[in-house]
């Protein structure tokens, strides 16, 4: 049974996103060769990438057209998105769940033997740790301060208790927050 594991870089104040869509600048000031070793080591323990709609398309203009270690696991995993909406996913290797995301999330968990990666994908997040899905969340948080944007998860969601599985600094200041839902 494959692990669904949420993978996000975070401001200091909480936004994973800046005041305009896509406003991702910012990641530059953290990426270096320490993230992009934990990027490519996470890239090879997943199995699949799960990404909402607004995400999957913004990932898949970027990524399709990119080269490098990054890229070539980023175009090559097998990709889901989950869309009532998207008539076509044409980023290679990616299929459609259009059914009930818990249930649809269930199955890919089923059947997929290795680490599920989400990246991105807000308020699909938000719908999969109400559904209790989530057997990892991993937070980067970053040291600035957007002072305004989207917030990872929304604001409505039930309280949860979390475990500390591992708190990794990296020299860029970044600090890498694993979780699990305690028992």
């Amino acid at each position: 049974m494959g692990r669904l594991i949420e993978w996000n870089l975070i401001s200091l104040d909480g936004y994973f996103e800046g005041g305009s869509k896509w406003d991702l600048e910012w990641h530059n000031s953290v990426w270096d060769k320490e993230l992009e070793k934990f990027s490519l080591d996470q890239l090879r323990s997943a199995g699949m990438l799960l990404f909402g709609r607004t995400t999957y398309e913004g990932m898949a203009a970027y990524w399709k057209n990119s080269v490098g270690d990054v890229a070539e696991f980023m175009n090559s995993l097998p990709k889901a998105v989950v869309s009532r909406t998207l008539r076509v996913a044409d980023w290679n290797n990616t299929r459609i769940l259009r059914g009930g995301t818990a249930d649809e999330v269930t199955k890919l968990k089923n059947e997929i033997e290795k680490d599920i990666l989400v990246f991105g994908s807000g308020a699909l997040c938000a719908t999969l740790i109400k559904a209790s899905l989530f057997d990892e969340l991993r937070i980067a948080l970053a040291p600035t301060i957007l002072g305004r944007g989207a917030t990872l998860f929304g604001r409505d969601l039930p309280r949860q208790q979390l475990e500390l599985l591992e708190a990794r600094s990296l020299s860029s200041g970044l600090i890498i927050l694993r979780y699990a839902q305690k028992p």
